[in-house]
């Protein structure tokens, strides 16, 4: 299970990658119309979008045991989104010992 979810992950991470290095190659971020920022539903998609961010920022707030972690990693993917979630993730599976279970993955090291 392990080597799917790094295979996910990394998919995942390189296909946002990709999209968002395309779309800032036509468009930069701070470019976007004013009518697109102020409809309502890219707010309410912003608000389930960082709420989404925040509801896994918890899980990695429970997995790392220092206050630097926990603050740096809340910015990342708060900054980068799923890109940051993404590249968490990948480098948890990479730090699972050989034959480690997805619980491993899911609770706090010793």
């Amino acid at each position: 299970m392990p080597n799917t979810l790094k295979l996910i992950f990394a998919l995942a991470f390189l296909s946002i990658l990709s999209a968002t290095l395309w779309a800032s190659a036509h468009v930069p971020v701070w470019q976007i119309p004013p009518g697109v920022v102020g409809h309502p539903w890219f707010i309410a998609t912003l608000v389930d979008t960082y709420l989404a961010f925040f509801t896994f920022w918890l899980w990695v707030a429970y997995k790392e045991t220092s206050t630097l972690a926990r603050v740096a990693w809340l910015a990342a993917i708060f900054l980068l989104g799923n890109m940051a979630i993404a590249g968490y993730m990948l480098l948890q599976l990479f730090r699972l010992p050989p034959g480690a279970g997805v619980e491993q993955l899911l609770l706090r090291r010793k």
